[in-house]
């Protein structure tokens, strides 16, 4: 691809048209996707923030404050909202934009709306493709939501600089997962919905939790009324220093995920089931019997 692609300037001057074009060529794997990955400059200093935890957290409003903060200091932001997709229906439940609707004509942020593609903590290789679209936009900070299932919050991990989990005063009983996985990954742990009741008491837990790790800080916010979002957004825009033991396992946890998905860009889901559907008949049936004729 010439340097002088008219969507590689696009994409390089800004223009939201030619961004949403080349993510879309991306997403579905169609010409010039490859050419357009390997061209892009892509700028490493953009600051890539990932906000996970469980549902019902209140993440979206969150993500939503945060992106009223950031504009407000006149900074250009990018949102990716990645949702869980169906195991039943293969499609995916892209409700984050309409709670962010009164971001949508903002000159200054970009909201996409993104399906995990079966990837369990939600972030794809094709996750890892876009954002580094979008890190060749001009755009000051990217924001990546995720839903929290568990421990597979691990993944964004091999993604953001900064990873932010956010948790609510009923969260209690999560503790343990925190202490088993979450620990190694947060950079930050929000306790949103702050203003209910126990949410002191959850925090000051939190803190002495975290305490052993590193410092990691426990920010009390209630997204809904723009309250403790400053203290956040001025953390998130601090610079992220990385070390190259660190850097090397982002770089690896990406590498191997764009080598997985091209590995198994042959495999067509919807066909599995079918053929899985009609191999279901026999009385005879081994499933790894079945996959054989797959690999």
């Amino acid at each position: 691809m010439d340097a002088n692609d008219p969507l590689l300037k696009g994409i390089e001057q800004g223009n939201f048209n030619a961004l949403a074009r080349a993510i879309t060529f991306v997403e579905n794997d169609i010409p010039p996707a490859t050419e357009l990955l390997r061209t892009i400059k892509v700028n490493s200093r953009v600051p890539v923030i990932g906000i996970t935890g469980p549902p019902g957290a209140g993440k979206s409003t969150l993500v939503n404050a945060i992106t009223e903060e950031i504009v407000k200091a006149g900074k250009k932001i990018a949102i990716l909202a990645v949702d869980p997709t169906s195991p039943f229906n293969f499609g995916s439940l892209l409700g984050d934009r309409i709670r962010m609707s009164q971001q949508f004509n903002n000159p200054n942020v970009y909201i996409r709306s993104l399906a995990t593609r079966g990837a369990l903590g939600g972030i794809s290789a094709k996750t890892i493709e876009i954002v580094d679209l979008i890190k060749a936009a001009g755009f000051d900070m990217i924001l990546v939501e995720t839903v929290g299932v568990g421990q597979s919050e691990v993944e964004i991990a091999g993604l953001a600089d900064k990873t932010v989990v956010v948790l609510v005063p009923e969260s209690g009983d999560e503790i343990q997962n925190i202490k088993s996985g979450l620990m190694e990954i947060a950079q930050a742990f929000v306790v949103n919905k702050a203003d209910r009741e126990g949410a002191d008491t959850f925090a000051n837990n939190l803190k002495k939790l975290v305490h052993q790790h590193h410092h990691i800080p426990v920010f009390k916010t209630v997204a809904d009324k723009k309250e403790g979002i400053a203290e956040l957004c001025e953390w998130l825009l601090q610079p992220t220093l990385i070390d190259n033991e660190r850097k090397s396992f982002l770089l690896e946890e990406k590498a191997f995920k764009i080598i997985q998905h091209y590995r198994m860009v042959g495999v067509d889901r919807k066909k599995l089931h079918a053929d899985l559907a009609e191999a279901l008949k026999s009385p005879d049936f081994n499933i790894y019997r079945f996959t054989d004729s797959w690999i």
